[in-house]
């Protein structure tokens, strides 16, 4: 029987020498390379390492990220021009780009490359090689009897093969002691532990395989439509457009979506219900289906998704200028914000009174108003509009849309504009408020012109992907639940019998050894024993505190399966 040092004691330095260190020292390049390559293809380091690429994640959850909102990106660096400089060098408003998120990521594949690798092969060989030989002797295995049955040998074999069943793979032979033949029988199961556990593994790299190649090639668009107008799935039609390194302009399906109607339900407190899209899709040759598109349930036209994400109101505006010509016209979008759609936009018309001065406006739509006792309006009660009022604060001067900075068109920067006011009866000036209903206008001071409020109009927001990724994201993510599920639930046992002849029959010696916990064993060897011997007789048993768990002790445990692996 082979002898094991103590865990502790292994590869111990002798009295007075210096203890070892984790890393190597005096190997030269080579040496480094090699331990650098184990250190990194350890399960700790991969361990590390995906906890890391949680980490490094964590800043696309807490600053704005310029390929889904560039606009967001634009106000945080105008705030914070100082950190935001430095934040926008490091990479935080695209951090999944950055190069230290990549390298993170990469470092992840190559860990879980190297770590599956060696153990598929390892797994593989062990699976031809089939089970191991019979220990030479049963003592130190916790789970295990020995017992008189009145069959012969070959029986009792019969007997335990057709017990085993084909769920273990076995291995038979006879083994010449002195004069006696005795018959061995080594059985193991649970192969598939292994192998859900590296299929685990191995849909974790398909996942980071097709998650970077979907980033690759994928693309993304925005826009925003009034009820009445269309959009087109081409790059210069969106609002805000995200494609891949390898985006190819003729993977964008071709098609044109007209919003014909949008419907939205409230509950009576407000809350909503529903929200539906009606739409017509046109194609290339000529053909259109009108179809509908609701939050949960996105429009797939090829391979690209279409979904409802977000909607609120359009007024329709008309500005005429001070000469009477229309500077203006057309709906404006006012973005809501709370749940009773109270929604702000901003009006800007350069071309009014040729450019000198140039107009702008601020406004708030309440859908459904509130007002006090004096008549003005405090707010909105209702998300339907079943009494709209629009209120507009004007501004006059130079918008400062000529300059070719980038500017956010739903806010007004008022820098350099005046405000129009207006006079209390007290002698008080007061910000000049424009209150409109639909189908009213109202003038301008000092004939500046006139502003007409047409009608009321819906939008929706709609969001266009492709990404030709996420099936396989979800045929990997299904084989990772499968293989986990495996390796966690199939247990991996092994069953030997030795089998000698005996006066009036044989003796049977009987021992089984599980990888880790595994509470059925001792059930195991029972379920083999009664079908070898039902009525046999005992000659000597486990004691009452290994049978009952099951178990595996340490280090009693641990030795037996070292055994074991060694005379196999």
């Amino acid at each position: 029987m082979a002898r094991y040092a103590p865990e502790g004691l292994k590869g111990s330095a002798p009295s007075g020498a210096p203890a070892p260190s984790g890393a190597p020292r005096g190997l030269g390049l080579r040496g480094w390379l090699r331990w650098g390559w184990r250190q990194l293809t350890s399960m700790r380091v991969a361990l590390i390492l995906l906890l890391m690429l949680a980490v490094v994640a964590l800043p696309g959850a807490f600053f704005p990220q310029r390929p889904q909102d560039p606009a967001a990106v634009a106000d945080y660096l105008e705030a914070n021009p100082g950190s935001g400089e430095l934040l926008d060098r490091l990479g935080f408003f695209d951090v999944y780009a950055s190069p230290w998120f990549s390298a993170v990521y990469l470092l992840l594949f190559v860990s879980l490359i190297g770590c599956i690798v060696p153990r598929t092969w390892a797994h593989a060989q062990a699976m031809r090689a089939g089970p191991s030989r019979v220990p030479r002797s049963f003592a130190r295995f916790p789970v295990r009897d020995e017992l008189e049955v009145a069959r012969t040998p070959r029986e009792v074999v019969a007997a335990a093969e057709r017990a085993l069943g084909r769920g273990y793979k076995r291995r038979t032979g006879r083994v010449q002691r002195g004069d006696v033949e005795t018959l061995e029988i080594s059985a193991e199961r649970g192969y598939g532990r292994e192998t859900g556990n590296l299929a685990f593994h191995l849909a974790l790299v398909g996942l980071l395989v097709v998650t970077a190649w979907g980033q690759l090639v994928q693309y993304r668009g925005q826009a925003v439509v009034v009820v009445g107008s269309s959009m087109v799935n081409s790059a210069v039609d969106y609002d805000t457009f995200d494609a891949g390194a390898w985006y190819d302009v003729d993977s964008q399906e071709p098609f044109r979506l007209r919003l014909d109607d949008f419907t939205s339900v409230f509950t009576e407190a407000g809350r909503p219900d529903a929200f539906t899209a009606d739409v017509t899709l046109s194609r290339p040759d000529g053909s259109e289906t009108a179809t509908t598109i609701s939050p949960n349930d996105p429009l797939s036209v090829g391979n690209a998704r279409v979904y409802l994400t977000g909607n609120g109101y359009a007024p329709v505006l008309t500005v005429t200028d001070a000469a009477g010509d229309v500077a203006f016209s057309g709906p404006v979008l006012f973005l809501p914000q709370d749940t009773a759609y109270t929604s702000t936009g901003v009006v800007l018309v350069p071309d009014a009174n040729g450019g000198d001065p140039q107009l702008g406006f601020r406004g708030q739509l309440f859908p459904t108003a509130l007002y006090a006792a004096d008549g003005t309006v405090l707010g909105s009660t209702f998300p339907q509009p079943d009494d709209p009022v629009l209120i507009l604060n004007l501004w006059t001067g130079d918008l400062g849309l000529d300059d070719g900075a980038p500017r956010n068109l739903f806010v007004l920067d008022t820098t350099g504009l005046t405000q129009a006011t207006t006079e209390t009866a007290d002698g008080t000036e007061v910000p000049l408020e424009l209150v409109l209903r639909p189908g009213e206008s109202v003038e301008l001071p000092d004939g500046q012109g006139s502003v007409t409020f047409s009608e009321l109009r819906r939008f929706a927001a709609f969001d266009v992907r492709w990404d030709p990724s996420v099936p396989w994201m979800g045929l990997f993510a299904g084989i990772a639940f499968l293989g986990l599920a495996a390796s966690l639930f199939l247990p991996r046992r092994r069953v030997w019998l030795r089998v000698r002849p005996a006066s009036g029959g044989s003796v049977v010696q009987v021992a089984a050894l599980a990888r880790g916990d595994d509470p059925g064993l001792q059930r195991e060897l029972d379920r083999v024993v009664a079908a070898v011997a039902p009525d046999a007789r005992r000659r000597s048993t486990t004691t009452p505190a290994t049978r009952a768990p099951g178990r595996t002790p340490t280090p009693r445990g641990a030795a037996a399966e070292r055994e074991a692996r060694d005379d196999g």
